[in-house]
């Protein structure tokens, strides 16, 4: 099939505010060819990462909105627009192979109005841009509420926050010394000339340069390393593992936070982590078996982590990993459907899960014991404001401050925001129960 026709499936449920693009794209990865397949994520990608200013430009150039049974071919209008303003395609082939994907599609009608809207765009480029440019959605290429969120939180930040999130994410790697020291690793990196940085603040990090297939990069099979973002990787010192500790890893799903504690050189350990979702428990089951660690000290719970009456086996926890729901926006550089399918209205419904989330689990926590707080957000409503209002509720939880290099210091726990070719969002917060 026509990559871009695949393309305009895969980005449909996203544009019909159905489904995140998760799901289709893996299992159009699938359908696509090998050689197509870096071509159809970042055609897909860059339409999501680029959605408000290429919507913007598409109104003016529509003379009339499409139906939701074409969002189709609203998709190829993007998908154009898209290899016209910010690829290298040729403008030819770009119109082209657009307009026999409609085909493709069995929408014949669309091929003049593809060919129309998208030379209309090669000839008004310039005066689009003028009567565009002082548009909130189409300069930053955001929607228009999470614009005013930023301003709001990081009046002096906030561009440096969008401009990160119009950029494609590194590859980050946690090396896992579990199996291997980080210097025998990056020795077969450099061995197969694959250039790296070391990061700054995770002694076990390191990220790639360039474009890389994770499975083809040397040790994947022998579980050598995890891909983790830099932030994602500050959780497991935070939390001051000692021997013989009983863990809770809430919310647990995808499991790189869970692989990092069992990666530990701590005796005794003992962790259970919980997740919702039964298929996301499967990978992270995967994710250890990848990474060789024992699991037989580490005992895999679907469940409501919500819900403790249904999972918790009243043994107390010596340490609480709480990574909590949240509104994605330091990571939407990794998942650019977050500004299409996230709402301002879903904030106070988040609130409310992370405030129920801290409040279920804290009777969980041993006297002593420390609650790390963690989501990849960068609004203050999900994060200090929300460590603010239980350490008011709680009498026995003692805020502790972190005492680090990275992020900025808040009222409550740190923050990091997104860098380019740096680490995403992440907000950090220390909660240890009075004895």
């Amino acid at each position: 099939m026509n990559i871009r026709a695949l393309a305009a499936q895969t980005l449909m449920p996203v544009i019909l505010q159905r489904s995140s693009v998760t799901a289709p794209l893996n299992k159009n990865l699938g359908i696509a060819k090998p050689k197509d397949r870096p071509l159809l994520q970042e055609l897909c990608f860059g339409v999501l990462r680029h959605y408000f200013e290429l919507s913007c430009i598409s109104e003016q150039l529509l003379s009339k909105a499409l139906k939701p049974r074409d969002a189709d071919i609203s998709a190829l209008v993007l998908l154009g627009l898209y290899q016209l303003k910010h690829m290298r395609t040729p403008d030819h082939a770009a119109i082209s192979e657009t307009v026999n994907a409609a085909k493709q599609l069995k929408k014949h009608w669309a091929s003049k109005l593809l060919n129309g809207v998208l030379r209309n765009y090669l000839r008004q480029a310039s005066e689009l841009h003028e009567s565009l440019e002082n548009k909130p959605e189409y300069q930053t290429a955001h929607p228009l509420w999470l614009v005013k969120a930023f301003k709001k939180a990081w009046p002096d930040q906030w561009q440096d926050i969008v401009a990160a999130n119009n950029q494609q994410g590194p590859l980050t790697l946690r090396v896992n010394h579990k199996n291997i020291s980080s210097e025998a690793y990056l020795a077969q990196l450099e061995k197969q000339e694959i250039t790296y940085q070391s990061c700054e603040h995770s002694p076990s990090g390191l990220t790639l340069t360039g474009s890389h297939e994770v499975p083809q990069l040397p040790g994947f099979q022998e579980g050598y390393f995890c891909v983790q973002d830099e932030a994602a990787q500050l959780s497991a010192k935070l939390l001051d593992l000692q021997t013989g500790m009983h863990v809770l890893d809430a919310c647990c799903a995808p499991g790189g936070k869970t692989s990092h504690i069992l990666e530990q050189d701590i005796d005794d350990l003992s962790v259970v982590a919980v997740e919702l979702e039964a298929h996301r428990m499967t990978r992270v089951s995967e994710n250890l078996a990848r990474l060789k660690l024992n699991k037989s000290n580490c005992k895999l719970l679907v469940g409501d982590a919500s819900k403790t009456d249904k999972w918790w086996d009243k043994t107390p926890f010596d340490r609480i990993l709480l990574d909590a729901p949240c509104s994605a926006t330091g990571v939407i550089r990794r998942h650019p459907d977050i500004k299409v399918l996230r709402r301002s209205s879903d904030m106070a419904q988040l609130s409310q899960l992370q405030a129920k989330l801290l409040r279920v689990l804290w009777p969980l926590l041993k006297p002593d014991g420390l609650l790390l707080y963690a989501t990849c957000s960068v609004l203050p409503q999900e994060n200090e404001q929300c460590v603010a209002r239980f350490l008011e509720e709680v009498d026995d939880a003692v805020h502790i401050e972190i005492d680090a290099t990275w992020g900025q210091t808040r009222p409550f726990g740190r923050q990091l925001l997104p860098q380019i070719n740096g680490h995403d969002g992440f907000y950090y917060s220390l909660i240890r129960k009075k004895s």
